[in-house]
């Protein structure tokens, strides 16, 4: 199938029937699975599509099942779980070949006014044009504030990003774009523990949208460890917007896999699923 190189076709998707879509795959090249921030990005606007046009997403939940294809198309399907007077809650499967690879859990809010509070940590980073860049994904512009180092086992925590092609103005294409770019990264890449390793696949992966920002605009995307144990790392991470407002909060819980066990750290971009991980272990 042709793939797209740029995030705004990417997030064109195509109606197949009521609650069902279907989308297109990005060309990253020869890669072996689907990354995993498409899915999620395709998912939620799938969600958005029933829901009233005066509601916008304010968070979801996301599980990463299997390892999907870039060969073929993802066909999204939706169920409504509920309408209420201010919230609507969508329930989405990206399915390829009849398996479902990513299940989300997507919920949307009417606005109103209210006094704002940010604690979250906001990292001092330089500006854009002060970072160096960096080829991870022909769809983005990607600047690292942390570096990626290969030979010390040290993979960036910390990138300045945007869409490489302007996007639409509607707030869902947006926060589409935003999750596109949360999943890049790891919160362990800076913790240089070779027997912990730097990450692997996605296990799930979770995200709440606060104040507007672009994903065409510069963002920071700054990530940090929580806990790791059993093999899994579970890390937090921020997007803010150039002027420093804080777009979206993200929680993402992935296996952590010694090097020997992963593939190259410049694969990062989309990790697959546990599945395909635990059939690389020997």
């Amino acid at each position: 199938m042709e793939r797209v190189r740029d995030l705004a076709t990417l997030l064109d998707l195509e109606q197949l029937e009521l609650n069902m879509f279907r989308g297109r795959n990005a060309d990253h090249g020869p890669r072996p699975n689907l990354y995993g921030g498409q899915v999620a990005a395709q998912a939620l606007l799938a969600a958005a599509a029933t829901v009233e046009p005066d509601r916008t997403p304010h968070s979801f939940h996301g599980y990463f099942l299997r390892a999907g294809s870039p060969e073929m198309p993802v066909v999204l399907q939706v169920d409504r779980d509920r309408d209420g007077r201010s919230f609507s809650a969508r329930h989405v499967v990206a399915i390829q070949e009849g398996a479902v690879i990513f299940s989300m859990i997507a919920s949307f809010h009417t606005e109103r006014a209210s006094i704002s509070v940010d604690e979250v940590r906001h990292r001092d980073a330089p500006a854009p044009e002060d970072t160096p860049g960096i080829r991870w994904d022909p769809l983005l512009d990607v600047r690292e504030v942390t570096r990626t180092d290969l030979s010390a086992d040290i993979f960036s925590d910390c990138l300045w990003v945007r869409s490489a092609v302007p996007l639409d103005d509607d707030p869902l294409i947006q926060a589409a774009a935003l999750t596109y770019l949360s999943d890049l990264g790891s919160g362990f890449g800076q913790y240089g523990n070779p027997e912990l390793g730097i990450g692997g696949p996605s296990i799930d992966h979770s995200m709440w949208f606060h104040e507007p920002i672009r994903a065409d605009g510069w963002v920071l995307l700054d990530l940090a460890p929580e806990k790791a144990r059993a093999g899994r790392g579970l890390y937090r991470g921020s997007l803010r917007g150039e002027s420093g407002a804080l777009g979206a909060t993200i929680e993402q819980e992935m296996l952590l896999l010694p090097r020997s066990k992963t593939r190259p750290a410049q694969d990062r971009l989309g990790v697959g699923s546990p599945t395909e991980a635990e059939d690389r272990i020997v």
